[in-house]
């Protein structure tokens, strides 16, 4: 077969791996335990302007946390492809800003499901946009990063849905920093008819120190994640991994779209490479089969080295693992790769079946539409995009007939 070349041709509907709401302002408030109230998140008015705290900080993981102006979908794209050609700031090509109050889509279901249905897109994964940085601002406090995941749970159900019309699928965040609390949030959310669920890819970090979210003292959630056939979404936001760039002495605070070669080098792909290899190397998928894992907005750059180490660590203790820790890995992670990523290369090592196109729509640094993504699809025939562009995806978080 050929491929299609523009999403005009596509004559199937889309399935984004990877779209993005923007938080009301009562995300994380309105449903909280009054008792959590100052160590969780709100606002306050610094220098004449609304900010957010965090467990009594200032919490500058968004600059403009109201949204208010807000950047158009896709203002970043050239300058994630690298073809910008210009020296400035980031932050001076995000172009010409939007008022919220004209985008509804932003922050209302309907109105984000007329847009799908003009943009081609039957279902999605949705997920957070400030809620993907909660968990380093507050996990020093674990009493009130469960309570304030659990407030935004039921904000999300109330405003989004888990799976709404079958077509919206929000995946609740959840925190392995109490094991006994994840299982009790993890098996309420799947009550409520959630699918998908989003962890962080980071170490479990608490008080007592770090462990590894394959530490066997979290098996209780693993084996209900594989019991009720939910995926696991490990989408990128702030892993805490500033605070090893710190030691070479970047800044320890995450701020989006703040530029630092140095900490994007050595921090950009290392939280999932490490979640990754951590869930292998320590079991997961082996003592609870079931488990599927999907990584989002992560790339896939750094696919080709873990399978390297994987190799080599196999060769040199083979007797350490149950079977040869790529084939576990192909067996259980689906990717969203960025479009600007050789997809080509990715497929070959994990297999098309498990590729998924994501747009990061709105988001500036994502895709303006989302069915463009097919344009990065060169060289694939019609069944590959096919499944790349919905069918695996979908199958995730619709149960077969």
């Amino acid at each position: 077969m050929g491929a299609a070349t523009s999403p005009r041709e596509l004559g199937f509907p889309i399935f984004d791996a990877d779209n993005h709401y923007y938080e009301a302002e009562d995300a994380f408030t309105r449903h909280l335990d009054r008792r959590y109230a100052r160590r969780g998140i709100r606002w306050v008015t610094v220098d004449g302007k609304r900010r957010l705290l965090a467990g009594g900080r200032l919490w500058r993981f968004i600059p403009n946390p109201t949204w208010d102006p807000i950047a158009r979908p896709g203002a970043l794209d050239a300058y994630f492809r690298g073809r910008h050609g210009k020296g400035a700031d980031v932050r001076e090509l995000f172009g010409d800003l939007d008022r919220l109050a004209d985008h509804p889509e932003y922050q209302r279901r309907d109105a984000r499901l007329a847009v799908m249905d003009r943009q081609g897109m039957e279902g999605c994964f949705m997920f957070p946009t400030l809620g993907v940085g909660v968990e380093e601002a507050l996990w020093r406090d674990p009493e009130a990063l469960v309570a304030t995941f659990r407030a935004f749970n039921d904000w999300l159900a109330e405003d989004w849905g888990y799976a709404y019309r079958d077509r919206i699928f929000a995946a609740p965040m959840l925190t392995l920093v109490d094991p006994v609390a994840a299982v009790a949030e993890l098996e309420r959310v799947l009550e409520a008819g959630a699918r998908i669920v989003c962890l962080r890819a980071a170490p479990v970090m608490t008080p007592a120190g770090g462990r590894s979210p394959g530490d066997p003292v979290y098996d209780p959630f693993w084996a209900t994640v594989a019991e009720a056939g939910a995926v696991v979404g490990f989408h990128s936001g702030d892993a805490g991994y500033a605070r090893y760039a710190a030691d070479w002495g970047a800044s320890e605070e995450f701020e989006a779209f703040r530029q630092d070669p140095f900490r994007t080098i050595v921090t950009d792909s290392r939280p999932i490479f490490d979640t990754m290899a951590a869930l292998v190397c320590h079991g997961v998928f082996h003592r609870h089969p079931g488990v599927r894992v999907a990584v989002i907005e992560s790339g896939s750059g750094w696919v080709g080295e873990l399978a390297k180490r994987f190799r080599k660590v196999y060769r040199q203790m083979p007797h350490l693992f149950p079977e040869d820790p790529m084939e576990t890995f192909r067996r259980h992670v689906w990717i969203s790769p960025f479009y600007e990523d050789d997809i080509r290369a990715l497929s070959g090592t994990i297999g098309v079946d498990h590729v998924l196109m994501g747009s990061d729509w709105p988001h500036a640094e994502g895709l303006a539409e989302p069915a463009a993504y097919v344009d990065d699809l060169a060289g694939f025939t019609d069944d590959e995009i096919r499944s790349v562009m919905h069918d695996n995806a979908a199958g995730l978080v619709r149960p077969a007939a």
